[in-house]
């Protein structure tokens, strides 16, 4: 070997050494930048969800609360109350929250006949559909009792929940808040009920509490179907 190859060869290799250790320099800083940007500025999504109403009172409080707060929520409303509250309806829907049925009466479905189970859902569905527009795509069954075989044909999305605080037995608001946000995390679906002032004032605290967390509020369509 000539002894101008042979410097030929300690050239490039020391140039190729020093190409690797600049990209091992550039690989070694880039991630954990790039990976702390996406964690500061991805939020976390959780839905919240409310049955059994509208209540004229308590519903349009929520409604105020949830407007302040620039969130947007999932109400299964109950057939016979939303026929006797309309403007309720019409302030969840000009609000952007997502109208969901609940059956007409509150019925346990799989405790009924055919006919009875599909009745009480065209029946919501009918009064949801000339008071919005439009006819709901999505229901929360009472109790969480389905009959899987009717979904096709009532073209409806049943949707349950991930997190309840049993609110119907707690006697103040903060039993609700503390059963919430001790064990909420992301993609939860979280149930309450707008039929109860405990209930009503631990929603927001909750929506508070989750917003500093870096949580952003979905409704369930954005949850299950985005």
């Amino acid at each position: 070997m000539g002894k101008n190859t042979k410097w030929k060869n300690y050239f490039w290799a020391g140039t190729l050494a020093a190409a690797l250790l600049v990209c091992r320099l550039a690989l070694w800083r880039l991630p954990e930048r790039t990976v702390a940007w996406a964690e500061d500025t991805v939020p976390k999504r959780v839905a919240l969800t409310f049955d059994d109403g509208p209540y004229p009172n308590l519903t349009r409080q929520l409604l105020d609360g949830l407007r302040e707060r620039g969130v947007k929520a999932s109400f299964f409303v109950v057939g016979e109350n939303a026929k006797a509250y309309p403007d309720v309806i019409e302030m969840m829907y000009e609000d952007g929250h997502l109208i969901g049925n609940h059956t007409y009466h509150h019925v346990q479905l799989t405790e009924v006949g055919e006919e009875k189970f599909k009745e009480e859902i065209r029946m919501t569905n009918a009064v949801l559909s000339e008071i919005t527009g439009e006819t709901p795509a999505f229901i929360r069954p009472p109790y969480g009792s389905w009959n899987k075989k009717y979904e096709e044909e009532l073209n409806l999305f049943p949707v349950l929940w991930t997190v309840d605080p049993l609110d119907w037995c707690c006697n103040s608001s903060q039993c609700v808040y503390q059963r919430v946000v001790t064990t909420v995390k992301e993609n939860d679906i979280i149930l309450l009920h707008d039929c109860y002032e405990t209930s009503v004032t631990a929603a927001l605290s909750i929506v508070d509490s989750l917003q500093a967390q870096g949580y952003e509020f979905v409704t369930v369509d954005e949850l299950l179907l985005e």
